[in-house]
């Protein structure tokens, strides 16, 4: 299928491991040109250089902290008129409520929840007054799942899906289409830092966190590359009818008796 992405901009947070990392090779091999911003400067120059190399792409890098508003300005101020954007920043941690910290709390909601909302707000009327454009989310499987402990994830995840309905229900009428989806158990380092902690809890010994994996109806956690081809293909012509939508990537997990 030709998704008929060569030639369109795109703007990747949290692009320097992990889903952000896999989705900026899928839209570089389809041709997109791509802004990538992370914190780790290192990783985003290496990753820059391997895309341009390999796909002949054009690659601008953008080293912040998207967790605090002045930077969310000045990357929205750079990259005004992308023509896709994809959210994915966030490192929400793990625990029940007396786990984490009020600041704790604040931070991750500041990177992922507030980050995406206000990195949307600047980008979103650009790409209106074009009449075109694409907004997807990347938010969680988790917040359709409640989990106590996991319960700033949960939380934040529900409110970003309903941004996406609310914002997605409206923005077909200006040309845009906003969508997110819903990875669940990914491998990445993030989720092995927490099956790590759930094997240590639930299993006594971290290093037993494959077992977890096995009860999975597919025996394994999804692959960053099956999350990134679903973010292409949510992100072209290819889905021009869907928004306000959430797509779960979770391998039945979320309706399986066993998981």
């Amino acid at each position: 299928m030709n998704l008929n992405l060569r030639g369109k901009s795109a703007l990747i947070t949290g692009a320097s491991r992990g889903i952000g990392a896999a989705i900026s090779v899928i839209l570089a091999q389809e041709g997109c040109k791509l802004h990538l911003a992370a914190r780790n400067e290192e990783a985003l120059r290496l990753s820059a250089r391997q895309l341009s190399q390999d796909f002949g792409v054009e690659v601008t890098i953008h080293s912040l902290d998207l967790s605090k508003s002045d930077n969310v300005a000045s990357l929205g101020a750079s990259c005004g008129e992308i023509d896709i954007l994809i959210n994915n920043a966030g490192d929400i941690p793990v625990g029940q409520l007396q786990d984490i910290s009020p600041d704790e709390w604040r931070r991750a909601w500041d990177l992922k929840v507030y980050g995406y909302v206000d990195l949307t707000r600047i980008i979103y009327p650009k790409m209106c007054q074009r009449g075109s454009g694409a907004i997807v989310n990347i938010v969680g499987a988790a917040g359709e799942r409640a989990n106590h402990n996991y319960i700033a994830g949960c939380m934040a995840n529900a409110a970003l899906m309903m941004f996406t309905q609310c914002l997605g229900g409206e923005s077909m009428r200006h040309g845009v289409r906003v969508v997110s989806v819903n990875p669940g158990p990914t491998n990445s380092e993030r989720h092995l830092s927490h099956v790590k902690i759930r094997a240590r809890r639930e299993l006594g010994d971290e290093t037993r966190w494959a077992e977890l994996q096995a009860r999975f109806p597919a025996g394994r956690a999804c692959n960053v590359d099956e999350v990134a081809r679903t973010v292409a293909f949510l992100a072209s012509d290819a889905a021009s009818y869907i928004s306000g939508a959430s797509i779960r990537i979770d391998g039945g997990i979320s309706v399986s008796r066993t998981s």
